[in-house]
């Protein structure tokens, strides 16, 4: 028994309707790819996404986006987006998955 059931119960002279919710992305996507890197900033691993030239709030609702979605920390600092681990791959697959071209630096 869902959460839906659960409330016809209760209610049942309540007429339920769904809203469907279209998932609305506002991000600008940009023609040149962002660039993935791995680098150990005081001997703890960290990926860093550099080379957005969208506007400022953007890159903050990818950065909160992308550490929801692996469940990481990380910040943005100075038009670069920290996340705390090496997690390239699944940064990359969520980036294109988004509609951005992404690039691996380094190893």
């Amino acid at each position: 028994m869902d959460l839906q059931d659960q409330l016809k119960k209760l209610f049942p002279d309540h007429n339920f309707q769904q809203e469907e919710r279209i998932p609305v992305d506002d991000i600008w996507l940009q023609d040149e790819p962002l660039l993935c890197k791995y680098e150990k900033r005081n001997g703890k691993p960290q990926t860093l996404i550099e080379g957005y030239t969208g506007a400022e709030a953007d890159f903050k609702k990818l950065t909160k986006e992308i550490k929801t979605t692996l469940g990481v920390g990380g910040s943005f600092k100075n038009d670069i987006i920290i996340i705390q681990g090496d997690y390239r791959d699944k940064i990359m697959q969520l980036l294109k998955d988004k509609g951005f071209k992404v690039k691996r630096v380094g190893g």
